[in-house]
């Protein structure tokens, strides 16, 4: 560390003292998103603080599906032409199809369908006909039918395959001579249906099941009911019905349902085949790792439970009391060490006594004893080249350690620690051979070579891990001021927020949010996904990809103005990446320079367009990021990191748009074609969103070329460019035109407002240069309305924010932290609920109430541009402004009292506070100070 490093380091601590936030409760987690994350960027935990059987359900950031491949379409760019032709005449449907079959990026590879789907339905393997109406199904188990969203939310995550259902049903004497109907509604996702050993119906999506029962098949009494489920991917098995209200079940042809049979109980299942052939996917999914279980045998009663996590040490803790004995526990992802770290201690000696074990989603996972004091897990994933390996080392004072059936078992010590690591094969998105084996050997040697005692290193690890993480932490702090919520628990507080004023626990949640984006995107690591690195599920949602529409950047709109500018780092990597597999792109789909990336990617850094033409064809995601790079820039100031990073990939960004762009015919303007409003509206030719990033991105390298004094004749070609872009619009409702034809809907609520990308996160439309574009974008935001899912509620904070209007900005911050439901909110454990969970609503809640409090998108810094009436008091350090300035400032019954500003770079400051608007010259490394006048 050079002398100006350590000096920044002592100092931060000085410079802003952070506050005891934490989120606690009273009892343990019941589901996963009650749980409690912890993570160094590279490994994650969830901490459920179970008593008698803790769980710590992990994951390492580099296990996904899938493997490297070539993603493109070869020979897209030849349709490209026609396909802007049939959008230019008005042909979307005929477009979209064109586009669906020649234009979309390519899939993995199948498995062989036909000879699986053959053998199951030919009942290889079995011993008689599970579909006869007398089969003997006594020793098969019994499963809750339906399950709305699949057999994997009642233990069978990670099930495909064709599985058989059993039950039966009673036909009273008055049906007797009556067709009947058997009502499934949904089965995911093909289905044989039998009864008494007939079969009634076969369907191959998830329509609606009705099957008309002939009353020649019946008889009065018992009947049979058979039906084998076919599910090669995701959620399987009997739907039913998502309002649980309706039931499933049998009624008579003629009649309209009210009375009918029931079908909702426990039916019978057996896994006929868990093989089933890979499916084809775009692109790949993010991977849980497994759990590691904890059970204290012979803990009896206990009380005084607490769980917390302590947002200033990155620390999660578990106490309780039983038999008069308080037992702690503590947990945290070490950086430094890379390791997940728990320190199990308590009041009396010798009262410590729990077996350790490993578990996995992942089939055909494989324990081992690695050495007396050592177990080891092996997983590999389905379909694709990764395999992971984690190692769980116990260190105890006194007591005994033992392994048995691949269990570690510890009696009677006084204090343990416990040592997570894990590792995969992936070395970087082109090569996967790595040694996870070696990996954790080294890093469990690292741990065990210190001659310290039990107690002397875990001490020794948590304070690196704690001087590590406080490094970032401590660089900002926020408080509101007091109230009279604090003293409640997190999951209490989150009940009421929405309708009491509750401040303080707005400043937890601007922390909340700055740990989680430590704790998920270390220097080194891979950016936060959908979902940081937590993950459960191995069809997780989306993928837990990166959503480049909107959601992967979201995620880091608070890292400079929160002053976390080195968490960025990760995703300027992911950048580079996207931009070398990018380019292939441009030229293979679209014959340009440059580079692009369309609405998602992987661990693999795809960029061709996924999924569908109508929300697939997203071409903005290369402007969008690179708007990242340049935001770094006007935070930081550093023109190394502009010439020698940022530029050269802004640059290529643009050169795809130049090539990219056309003239419309009718308008003589540059659109955007082929192209989405994203998620909205299908595949059309110049949606507004598409223009305002375009134009931002040219105007940033305009910007970028001269600062560094390059590039001049590229620099006037992106100028002539900019000024023939299709412009922002008014149309006929005085809104903001989402698309080149005045054609929005005043009633679509659409979660996605895509069109008003140039208020936030970009500066296309100010009140200061477009005063009627900031109404016209004001009056879309009051058409599409306040709700929405997670992240939609934190971009309508920014948008609020941005229109000056700290109020309605504030409902939404309620909005965003209410108890989580369909239409959005946090979970209890304050994760953001798209539903379901989703981190970016964490993320840009947070950088919502920064804007309400600074904005720097303009020439001014502004000091409260949109303060709420609830925020009356408060105080902020190490909060950023643009042009390489670092603020504190305090405020009290709504008025600024005290404005300290750090000058990093030497640049002119241009302050504005309500009507009083001041500029001077900085000098670097001096402090600024004011009074509430700005005097």
């Amino acid at each position: 560390m050079n002398l100006k490093s350590l000096a920044l380091f002592i100092l931060l601590p000085l410079l802003t003292k952070a506050q005891a936030y934490k989120l606690w409760y009273q009892k343990p987690a019941e589901k996963w998103t009650d749980a409690l994350p912890i993570g160094n960027g590279r490994l994650g935990a969830m901490v459920f603080g179970g008593v008698k059987k803790d769980r710590i359900q992990f994951n390492e950031e580099t296990l996904w599906t899938g493997e490297p491949r070539n993603y493109n379409h070869p020979d897209a760019a030849r349709y490209l032409g026609k396909i802007r032709q049939l959008l230019q005449e008005g042909k979307q449907k005929e477009a979209e199809q064109l586009a669906e079959s020649k234009f979309m990026g390519t899939k993995s590879n199948e498995g062989k369908r036909e000879e699986w789907f053959a053998e199951v339905r030919q009942l290889k393997g079995f011993s008689g006909n599970p579909a006869a109406e007398n089969f003997d199904d006594s020793a098969w188990k019994t499963i809750k039918v339906p399950t709305y969203e699949g057999w994997e939310t009642v233990g069978f995550e990670g099930l495909d395959g064709a599985l058989w259902f059993r039950t039966t049903f009673d036909l009273p004497e008055n049906w007797k001579g009556k067709n009947l109907i058997l009502d499934l509604n949904r089965v995911r996702d093909q289905d044989f249906t039998y009864i008494n050993g007939k079969l009634i119906g076969n369907t191959n999506n998830t329509d609606v099941r009705k099957y008309v029962i002939p009353a020649g098949l019946l008889k009065v009494g018992k009947n049979s009911i058979a039906i084998q489920v076919i599910n090669y991917f995701d959620k399987g098995g009997i739907a039913g019905y998502k309002d649980t209200t309706r039931h499933i079940g049998i009624y008579p042809a003629n009649e309209n349902g009210e009375q009918r049979i029931s079908l909702v109980k426990d039916w019978k299942y057996f896994i006929q085949n868990d093989e089933p052939p890979a499916v084809g996917k775009y692109q790949a999914d993010y991977q849980p790792f497994g759990d590691l279980f904890l059970d204290f045998k012979g803990l009896q009663n206990f009380a005084n439970y607490k769980r917390e996590l302590s947002l200033s040490e990155a620390v999660v803790r578990t106490i309780y009391t039983s038999k008069g004995i308080q037992f702690t526990r503590e947990y945290f992802a070490s950086e430094p060490d890379q390791t997940i770290v728990i320190h199990l201690s308590a009041s009396q000696l010798k009262s410590i006594s729990f077996e350790a074990s490993f578990s996995s989603p992942h089939k055909k996972y494989v324990v081992r004893q690695l050495d007396k004091h050592t177990l080891s897990l092996s997983v590999a994933v389905r379909n694709g080249v990764l395999k992971g390996e984690s190692n769980l080392l116990i260190q105890a004072k006194n007591g005994k350690i033992s392994i048995e059936n691949n269990k570690i078992s510890v009696e009677n010590a006084d204090e343990v620690n416990l040592y997570l690591v894990a590792a995969t094969n992936f070395i970087y998105y082109k090569n996967t051979s790595g040694n996870p084996v070696a990996i954790c050997q080294q890093r469990l040697a690292n741990i065990q070579k210190s001659k310290l005692t039990t107690s002397q290193n875990f001490a020794k690890i948590k304070q690196k891990h704690l001087k590590e993480y406080q490094r970032y932490y401590n660089t900002f702090s926020i408080d509101f001021g007091k109230d009279k919520y604090e003293n409640l628990p997190t999951d209490e507080r989150i009940q009421q927020f929405q309708h009491h004023s509750d401040p303080s626990f707005a400043a937890l949640y601007v922390q909340y949010s700055r740990y989680l984006l430590i704790s998920s995107s270390r220097l080194g690591t891979h950016p936060a996904n959908l979902q940081g690195i937590w993950n459960d599920l191995l069809t997780p949602p989306w993928g837990s990809k990166y959503t480049t529409n909107i959601n992967a950047e979201m995620n880091y709109w608070p890292a400079e103005v929160l002053n976390l500018s080195p968490m960025h780092e990760s995703l300027f990597k992911m950048i580079e990446e996207l931009a070398k597999n990018g380019k292939e792109t441009a030229k293979t789909h679209y014959d340009a320079r440059g580079w692009l990336v369309h609405h998602n990617t992987d661990i693999w850094r795809g960029t061709a367009p996924i999924n569908a033409s109508n929300h697939g064809i997203w071409v903005s995601g290369g402007g969008w990021l690179s708007q990242h790079l340049w935001e770094h820039y006007l935070f930081t100031q550093d023109k190394n990191f502009l010439k020698n990073k940022a530029y050269p990939i802004m640059k290529g960004a643009a050169e795809f748009f130049v090539d990219f762009l056309v003239k419309d015919p009718k308008t003589g303007w540059l659109i955007s074609t082929p192209a989405n409003s994203p998620e909205n509206g299908g595949l059309v030719a110049g949606p507004t969103m598409d223009h305002q990033i375009i134009r931002n991105l040219f105007k940033n390298c305009i910007e970028a070329s001269k600062v560094l004094h390059l590039d001049e004749k590229f620099r006037d070609t992106l100028l002539t460019k900019y000024k023939q872009i299709a412009p922002n619009q008014i149309g006929k409702y005085g809104q903001l035109q989402e698309w080149l034809e005045d054609k929005d809907d005043t009633t679509n609520k659409h979660r996605h407002v895509s069109h008003l990308w140039g208020v936030h996160p970009g500066n296309d439309i100010t009140w200061e240069e477009s005063p009627e574009m900031m109404k016209a974008a004001r009056q879309s935001l009051i058409y599409r309305g306040d709700e929405g899912t997670g992240w939609s509620l934190a971009w309508k904070i920014n948008f609020w924010a941005r229109f000056k209007d700290g109020n309605h900005a504030m409902k939404m911050v309620k909005m965003l932290i209410r108890p989580a439901s369909g239409a959005g909110g946090s979970y209890v454990n304050l994760f953001d609920a798209h539903p379901p969970f989703q981190i970016d609503g964490n993320f840009g809640g947070s950088a919502g109430i920064a804007e309400m409090l600074l904005q720097s998108h303009t020439k001014y810094i502004d000091i409260f541009p949109a303060l709420p009436s609830d925020l009356q008091e408060g105080s902020v350090k190490g909060i950023k402004a643009r042009g390489g300035f670092e603020l504190d400032f305090t405020w009290k019954n709504g008025k600024l009292t005290k404005l300290k500003i750090l000058s990093k770079a030497g640049e002119r400051c241009y302050l504005r506070y309500g009507s009083k608007e001041i500029d001077f010259q900085t000098t670097k490394g001096k402090v600024y100070t004011f009074n509430g006048e700005l005097e």
